[in-house]
């Protein structure tokens, strides 16, 4: 196991060149060139005024050198072994480094910065919405098959295939329309993540002369439910539905069968040989929903107003902030390869007869 880890890990590095070179090359050859984004933020300026801005862009951020130069020097920046770098922006010795994810063309602030806004957001709805997934999908999921063709199978089944073909902007649309409309029932904020008032509030909430007052905490959870719900509910739609297929199909394999034969009661059956072989599907769609959700859900950051990983990738990507696409690649790009390692190993884990030996 251990030397299949160092393979995995030893091809993540061409793996990681191949996509970033893709992308940066992409942008490069895309119409305008990086320089024209440049241009458009400084207003309307003269001719001559907008070429020396063009120059002063391309001599700062290398783009006046070849491709290859470009992105063997932004490798180089973001590796934690190369070349260091002198202050006047030659090649020194060859050593161990701090990595740099550059600076923002558009932001003109480095992208670790820019990443500290937006990276704590994402995290904090991932870290919400995956356990809320992961608990209802494999709860409901075996109770389903354990109850196939009762009530409860019937109906959630009708229930999820609904969730499952509802897009995600009808939604938080119709949940701004209703339930954060002030002129229906205002139950829920419009957007955001905190009250503009949010920073003068204590923590825990509080009773005053004037009732309860909410806290920062309770704040901050009135806000993210609704994006909670609209990150999550197609997601555990799916899972239950594929968690359910599983555990039917293995209550009818012959280990289950076998285990039943030898006097095992059904509850045995269920938790102790079926349930570890059912989690292989999740696991295997556990490798794909978390880059996807690193990434940001768009849809969800742009009607709620939340600053979010998706919304700032999309937003660079429009405006050509390579640094900005480049960085957020390489991130997403090394946690889906980890996610996949994670993956392997957790096969090996739940079911004794994967093994990579």
């Amino acid at each position: 196991m251990l030397s299949y880890i160092i393979r995995r890990l030893l091809l993540m590095i061409p793996t990681l060149i191949g996509t970033t070179l893709l992308v940066f090359l992409i942008m490069a050859l895309s119409p305008g060139g990086l320089t024209a984004s440049l241009k458009n933020t400084e207003g309307n300026l003269r001719p001559e005024e907008r070429q020396k801005i063009e120059a002063y862009y391309r001599q700062r951020y290398g783009l006046d050198k070849p491709l290859w130069q470009q992105y063997a020097r932004w490798l180089n920046q973001v590796s934690p072994i190369g070349f260091k770098t002198n202050e006047d922006g030659t090649f020194g010795r060859f050593a161990f480094k701090a990595p740099n994810l550059g600076e923002s063309f558009i932001r003109k602030r480095p992208v670790v910065d820019v990443f500290k806004e937006t990276i704590p957001i994402t995290l904090l709805l991932n870290a919400i919405s995956i356990p809320i997934i992961y608990s209802i999908a494999i709860v409901t999921g075996i109770y389903s098959a354990k109850k196939r063709g009762k009530s409860f199978d019937v109906t959630t089944n009708i229930i999820y295939l609904a969730l499952w073909s509802l897009p995600v902007m009808w939604v938080g649309v119709m949940m701004l329309g209703y339930l954060c409309n002030r002129d229906k029932l205002e139950w829920f904020p419009t957007g955001g993540l905190h009250d503009t008032l949010a920073d003068s509030m204590p923590f825990f909430a509080h009773w005053t002369t004037d009732g309860l007052q909410r806290g920062w905490l309770f704040d901050s959870m009135w806000h993210l439910v609704l994006p909670v719900i609209c990150v999550s509910y197609a997601g555990f739609a799916f899972l239950a539905k594929l968690m359910r297929a599983s555990v039917l199909e293995n209550l009818n394999a012959d280990f289950a069968r076998t285990a039943r034969a030898k006097g095992l009661p059904e509850n045995q059956v269920l938790f102790r040989h079926v349930l570890s072989n059912s989690l292989l599907p999740l696991i295997t769609v556990a490798a794909e929903i978390l880059p996807g959700m690193l990434s940001g859900a768009l849809i969800t950051e742009v009607i709620f107003s939340i600053n979010g990983m998706g919304r700032l990738m999309v937003d660079a990507i429009f405006m050509k902030d390579r640094e900005i696409v480049m960085s957020e690649t390489l991130i997403v790009g090394v946690i889906a390869l980890v996610s996949l390692l994670i993956t392997d190993v957790l096969y090996a884990v739940a079911d004794p007869r994967v093994t990579y030996d």
